[in-house]
């Protein structure tokens, strides 16, 4: 292996969920690793958004008409009275609004939805996984970043259903 090959691998596993790869060839062995720190946030964050994932519901909903902060956050609690439907995550995974990084978000806040269309990708394990809705509606909110880490059953979207 070249010095640019080696280079490409780092930024291959720079860029996935891999924490560590070698590769031995006769008389050359090469093991690259994530830093620990790096794999423990990526952890932490799946965890830290699933409270606020909850809490946008009823602000979208509920309480249009209050324009102060706190009064958007208590109507968030009360969000699974309101008809909003959620899109949960059906695995663990990276989250995708894209197919790829030059094309369009496969939906955005506002769009009509119908079951079988494609939502996001999940990837898990280097295959790219699209999700279909299962409802027809419109989406009221994205509520993952794109390329953010996803837990099983994380809600990703909200949609008013039709």
């Amino acid at each position: 292996m070249d010095f640019k090959q080696i280079q490409e691998l780092i930024k291959m596993v720079n860029k996935s969920n891999i924490g560590e790869v070698t590769i031995e060839q006769k008389d050359f062995k090469v093991t690259i690793r994530q830093k620990e720190d790096n794999i423990t946030q990526v952890v932490a964050a799946p965890a830290q958004m699933a409270a606020p994932v909850y809490a946008p519901q009823p602000a979208a909903q509920s309480q249009p008409v209050t324009g102060t902060a706190p009064a958007s956050e208590k109507p968030k609690a009360e969000a699974p009275a309101s008809n909003l439907v959620t899109i949960k995550s059906p695995m663990i995974g990276t989250f995708y609004r894209k197919s790829s990084p030059d094309k369009p978000s496969f939906v955005e806040p506002g769009d009509e939805i119908a079951p079988g269309k494609v939502v996001c990708i999940i990837e898990a394990m280097k295959l790219f996984n699209e999700i279909e809705s299962e409802i027809s509606g419109k989406v009221v909110k994205v509520l993952v970043d794109d390329a953010s880490p996803v837990e099983y059953d994380q809600p990703l979207f909200l949609v008013e259903p039709a």
